[in-house]
């Protein structure tokens, strides 16, 4: 075992190593550099937090197909994103860097198109995590009112989103979650380590009490679904063509599996950053598939048959489920466990989603840069997160005229991501191919198939996320997602054409970026 004095040269080692390849990649370290591997898996697995993700959007996944869509559909994901993943690790090695996502498409597109691409995908990525922060917010709050429906309590004009006041009701207590999911956000950073640990603790804690406890509660209620009921049922609740209907199902399979991309945004504040934040990627996205497909399979047995199922009237019909299997008691406890986990994914996002506001602040793009891209004395970016607050709280007024804002929202956060992702595969496959030699985590000879199957199954993912889920489609089901999504990708376009080379992405400073990549690999220091 290392002694202290041991352990402290190697992180002294490992920082400045750490700073001298910031510089060389055109950046000073600014923010505070303390986190180490558990915190860069944290920032993927607890963002994407399988066990909430399956829960929220699982009922998308019957609708669209049926239980054979659902399993069948997440295990083409799986192995789809993890080939994702690890196009994505294989980039951030080389470029370690906050707000990495929109700097890897950057350089993904070659000189001639770096500049144009980093607009448009910096636009897509600051929108994306942004929107996931108020969508998220909103499936925590239909977990807690759900509990209206479990103890049986009136709500003025019913509990619908028909209703205008129980929408109402939905934005307040989204809105207080928000407030508190940002509140975390001011923790000082090695309070923060704790959240980060805390969230892996209250997620696995909320998988094994599913694991164990409700199929013991199922078992001793109203039974298992057989395996033909799990496997082999069909469902078409969307109303689209049967085919188009079974793909809808990739609109669950592949939310539950975005976002691992998250470590890469907190690169800057990682120890060995060109390993650590890279393994953090691919690390996360595995772990993340097989405690997702484990829970789906889970579900898939323990819900109850359709006909109750689709009796459920809650925002949220897990709650009553567990109210079916486990009691009204036992019911609070898994509401409430869940709702902690929720707000501590919330608060983790934010944490991704203000290292993209700042890294765009930081290169003078948006009114108010330099306020923006402050960095406060233990080397946060606060007031980045705060510009996450105000976003993310206008954002959720959607829910007011909306019914459809929980599925639309699901979607705008969704399209950006799954469209970044595609275009850096593609772009690696047709411009860059033979790039970014001092990765750590090279494709090697399979680097072309992996670019292909990549930017092929997001692209799949990408159309299912900008369709509407509900057909006939009328204006109050219609899937705003798709207008979102243009107009960002427009607001890109445009900064693009009206900012000067001076202003953001300066070719001489994504040239020198682009050199330093391809260097020849370089040696590792562990951590």
């Amino acid at each position: 075992m290392a002694s202290p004095t041991h352990s402290k040269i190697d992180d002294s080692t490992s920082i400045d190593q750490d700073e001298v390849q910031l510089a060389q990649l055109g950046y000073k370290q600014t923010l505070h550099r303390s986190w180490h591997q558990i915190e860069s898996f944290a920032a993927s697995f607890c963002a994407l937090n399988f066990i909430g993700g399956v829960r929220s959007a699982f009922f998308l996944g019957i609708l669209a197909g049926g239980p054979a869509a659902l399993w069948s559909s997440y295990l083409i994901t799986i192995v789809f994103m993890i080939i994702t993943a690890a196009v994505l690790a294989e980039i951030c090695s080389a470029l370690p860097l906050s707000g990495s996502i929109y700097i890897w498409a950057a350089e993904s597109a070659g000189p001639k198109y770096a500049r144009l691409v980093g607009f448009t995908v910096a636009w897509w990525s600051c929108t994306a995590w942004m929107t996931f922060v108020a969508s998220n917010c909103q499936a925590t709050a239909n977990y807690l009112v759900s509990l209206l429906a479990v103890y049986e309590v009136d709500f003025p004009g019913g509990i619908d989103n028909s209703n205008i006041k129980w929408r109402a009701f939905i934005w307040a207590v989204s809105e207080v979650l928000l407030v508190i999911s940002i509140a975390i956000n001011y923790l000082p950073p090695r309070w923060y380590s704790g959240v980060f640990k805390f969230a892996i603790f209250i997620i696995m804690l909320d998988f094994f009490l599913c694991l164990i406890w409700l199929p013991i509660g199922v078992s001793k209620t109203y039974g298992f679904r057989t395996a033909k009921e799990a496997f082999l049922t069909t469902y078409n609740g969307t109303g689209a063509p049967p085919v188009w209907n079974w793909f809808l199902s990739f609109l669950f399979t592949a939310g539950t599996l975005t976002g691992f991309d998250a470590s890469g945004h907190i690169a800057e504040e990682t120890k060995n950053a060109s390993v650590v934040a890279a393994r953090g990627i691919l690390s996360s996205a595995i772990a993340t598939a097989i405690g997702g497909f484990i829970t789906a399979i889970l579900f898939l047995f323990c819900t109850p048959d359709f006909d109750t199922l689709f009796a459920l009237d809650a925002p949220q019909p897990f709650v009553q489920i567990y109210a079916l299997a486990l009691g009204k008691g036992g019911a609070v406890f898994m509401t409430i466990l869940a709702a902690v986990g929720l707000i501590l994914n919330s608060s983790i996002a934010i944490i991704a989603a203000s290292r993209l506001i700042f890294a765009v602040a930081r290169d003078g793009v948006l009114p108010g840069s330099h306020w923006i891209g402050r960095v406060s004395g233990d080397g946060q970016p606060r007031n980045a997160v705060t510009v996450m607050f105000v976003f993310a709280a206008s954002l959720l007024c959607v829910i007011l005229p909306s019914q459809v804002a929980f599925t639309s929202l699901v979607s705008a956060a969704g399209i950006p991501t799954i469209a970044a992702y595609g275009l850096i595969a593609l772009l690696r496959l047709t411009l860059t191919p033979d790039s970014f030699g001092s990765s750590h985590f090279h494709l090697g000879k399979f680097r072309k198939l992996f670019y292909l199957c990549a930017a092929v199954f997001n692209a799949v993912v990408f159309s299912v996320d900008i369709s509407p889920f509900s057909f006939p489609v009328t204006a109050e089901t219609f899937n705003f997602a798709c207008a979102i999504f243009g107009a960002i990708t427009v607001f890109g376009l445009l900064s693009w054409w009206l900012l000067p080379e001076e202003k953001w992405l300066r070719q001489a400073h994504l040239t020198h970026a682009k050199q330093t990549a391809d260097a020849p690999e370089q040696p590792v220091v562990q951590t």
